[in-house]
């Protein structure tokens, strides 16, 4: 009798539902300039102002948590995590600031990432010192590095300058710590994650893909990010920040 019953159990665990897990999903975005395109450098990086707050109160009214790397840990804790990031810290981001004090209010606050080239600081079509220092005492920016010079780097071996010199002008500037780091036109390996861990707790790609945890070696420095173009109708942008959990 005691061997039918084991056999017994033994048959109903194979057909016990497995264990579901939601795994949850994360848009990091990726913008460069904010202006309307007035026919200098690739169109496709220009969002024009109108199309960006449209997109901004999308995520509002939807729900949207805006999230910065200094509140990673938050991931999981908050109600549809989205991470805004702006590469190369153009002085146009300064439309993006006046977007976000317009659509916040006191459910809802609007906060992103600026990557900055630390050499570019002070030329013409870049940010300044003082707005840099302005946008990080503001509370809706966090500015973080993209390198010193903008360099492809898995080309060069002047590491030191490019990540830790930039990490250390930056934080002068802001007085706030640089914690993340976006790889120029994306490119990185092993050796560039090497280094970038030296002076860095982030590294972020060009893969075109939300972030899920994947429980990968070097995840936090392989974060994917999706690009948000000129040709991004807001129907485009709603299906890029669709967030379904999957299940394992």
């Amino acid at each position: 009798m005691k061997k039918i019953s084991t056999i017994l159990l033994c048959i109903f665990c194979l057909f016990l539902p497995t264990q579901v897990i939601a795994v949850k999903k994360v848009p990091i975005l990726i913008y460069h300039s904010i202006d309307n395109y007035k026919g200098l450098g690739s169109r496709e990086l220009y969002v024009t102002p109108k199309s960006f707050e449209e997109q901004m109160i999308y995520l509002r009214d939807h729900g949207y948590t805006l999230l910065t790397f200094e509140r990673w840990q938050e991931i999981d804790n908050v109600n549809k995590p989205i991470i805004i990031t702006f590469d190369d810290g153009y002085k146009n981001n300064l439309n993006a600031f006046a977007i976000f004090k317009k659509v916040n209010n006191e459910r809802f606050k609007a906060s992103g990432t600026i990557f900055v080239i630390s050499d570019f600081i002070d030329r013409s079509n870049r940010l300044t010192k003082a707005e840099l220092k302005m946008l990080a005492d503001s509370g809706l920016f966090s500015i973080q590095s993209h390198t010193a010079t903008h360099p492809d780097l898995t080309k060069i071996n002047n590491y030191e300058y490019e990540l830790k010199g930039s990490k250390e002008k930056i934080q002068q500037i802001t007085g706030k710590p640089v914690i993340a780091l976006s790889y120029p036109y994306g490119n990185f390996n092993d050796k560039v994650v090497a280094e970038t861990k030296k002076y860095y707790s982030f590294g972020l790609t060009t893969t075109p893909e939300l972030f899920s945890k994947k429980k990968i070696r070097d995840e936090l420095y392989l974060l994917p990010r999706i690009y948000i173009t000129y040709s991004t109708t807001l129907d485009d942008f709603k299906k890029i920040v669709q967030i379904d959990e999957t299940v394992n």
